[in-house]
């Protein structure tokens, strides 16, 4: 244990503090964007729900990401706007162990997810013929299942190495929420060991998920150079272009904060508002803006709406 020091039994946020000028347009911005993300991931799962023409495995696993990043998003953002407001900043570390719980698991689950969209993808352009068969709407459900379970499965392992020890002062998380990095070196022993490996862990898990949407991607790429037609290219292409597009943003973002060995997480809080809050808010609007089954679904809903109010 090190020397001198008090076992702490919560910790407090700096979060936004040292931005104390400009916490008021902070917050009037990260609550427009949270509205946003909880009002464009609520329409895809609405309508996925109550429009049978997307009873599909794509829409399925959109729905299951939309639902993903909703409780992402519930489990960080609500405490940041609090944290924005009050000068009370504290957490327990019991609450901290499941925010950071909650954090790493649902991040885990969006990983795999859209890994398995990639597959679902893959399946559709490689093999049309087969695909009915070979990706069901009960495979689709199992394959979120494992998503869930994946996820929260390395959460708790790495939630096992972080929480086994106790804390010690200053308790001061420099950060806006529980970040494992930030936490795990507030640990009364010598945490370099501990800190390598769960980053290992995390890196592994992103680099693992990434390379196979990769290599799924290189296979639908060589099946769609081979149509003879160039609106046959199009069309198959198109129907994965909102997808790349999340990806990039998704992976692109995570690897700022994960794959830099230099980053301690005391100094990458402005780092991580992209990863948190700007990718759960575009990954809708991409998949909603560029599907036309999506806006499809959404006229004939609005015009039942407008039919019964009329």
């Amino acid at each position: 244990m090190k020397k001198n020091q008090t076992i702490v039994k919560e910790f407090i946020f700096v979060g936004f503090s040292l931005y104390p000028d400009v916490q008021t347009l902070l917050f009037v911005v990260f609550f427009s964007l949270y509205l946003l993300t909880l009002m464009g991931n609520l329409t895809i799962m609405g309508l996925t729900w109550v429009d049978r023409t997307l009873h599909t495995p794509m829409y399925i696993f959109l729905s299951a990401l939309s639902f993903s990043e909703t409780c992402y998003t519930l489990s960080i953002i609500p405490r940041m706007l609090t944290d924005l407001l009050t000068a009370d900043r504290s957490i327990s570390v019991i609450g901290c162990g499941l925010q950071m719980c909650f954090f790493l698991g649902l991040g885990g689950t969006s990983c795999i997810i859209l890994t398995l969209m990639g597959y679902d993808r893959f399946l559709a352009i490689c093999n049309p013929l087969r695909y009915p068969l070979l990706m069901t709407n009960i495979l689709c459900g199992e394959l979120v299942a494992f998503a869930w379970a994946g996820g929260f499965f390395v959460s708790l392992i790495e939630m096992a190495l972080i929480f086994r020890n106790f804390f010690c002062s200053p308790n001061l998380v420099k950060h806006f929420f529980c970040h494992m990095r930030v936490v795990v070196r507030l640990s009364c022993l010598d945490s370099n060991l501990t800190e390598f490996i769960v980053t290992l862990i995390s890196v592994s898990g992103l680099l693992g998920t990434f390379l196979l949407i990769i290599l799924t991607y290189v296979f639908i790429l060589s099946t769609i150079l081979r149509i003879p037609s160039s609106d046959g290219k199009q069309k198959a292409f198109s129907t994965c272009a909102s997808h790349l597009t999340v990806i990039i943003i998704h992976f692109g973002f995570a690897s700022i904060v994960y794959l830099n060995p230099e980053t301690s997480g005391e100094g990458d809080t402005l780092i991580s508002v992209p990863y948190t809050v700007i990718t759960p808010f575009l990954s809708p609007l991409i998949f909603s803006l560029r599907n036309k089954d999506m806006k499809n679904a959404f006229r004939k809903v609005l015009g039942k709406i407008v039919r019964l109010r009329y």
